[in-house]
């Protein structure tokens, strides 16, 4: 069953439950993954919803703690989590930072996050990989 498929019986389910929160999320979901689908060059349906999640986390700067807004987009990062990769530990990171810095001795940051990047693609926050790959050539 595709992403889109199972978007989509998520939305009925949460039709019968009357669950708001989880319509309007998986609605997003669903719209962004059509979209895609429709696109010149389409991307992994996979992909769509980590980068629908992103944007979601990347709004909740804009709003401070307790705002109507942020309590509201916090629900529907919950509510799309399951269709999420499984996220990595810091130090799962670390080790694969660890690893690629031992097989390219003398590798500089940009090197090591090109390597990085495909590995850690939507189970962990770049920024803070990135944090990681300059304290490890420190």
């Amino acid at each position: 069953m595709s992403l889109l498929d199972q978007v989509t019986e998520d939305i009925k389910k949460a039709m019968f439950a009357k669950d708001k929160d989880a319509l309007d999320a998986l609605r997003a979901l669903k719209s962004a993954l059509i979209e895609n689908k429709t696109a010149k060059a389409p991307i992994a349906e996979l992909d769509v919803a980590i980068k629908c999640v992103k944007k979601l986390k990347d709004s909740l700067e804009a709003f401070p703690e307790g705002h109507d807004i942020r309590i509201k987009t916090e629900k529907e990062i919950q509510i799309l989590s399951p269709y999420m990769p499984k996220q990595l530990s810091e130090t799962d990171v670390k080790n694969l930072i660890s690893e690629i810095i031992k097989a390219q001795p003398g590798a500089n940051a940009g090197l090591i996050m090109k390597e990085l990047s495909p590995k850690i693609k939507g189970q962990f926050d770049g920024k803070l990989a990135s944090e990681l790959v300059k304290n490890a050539l420190s």
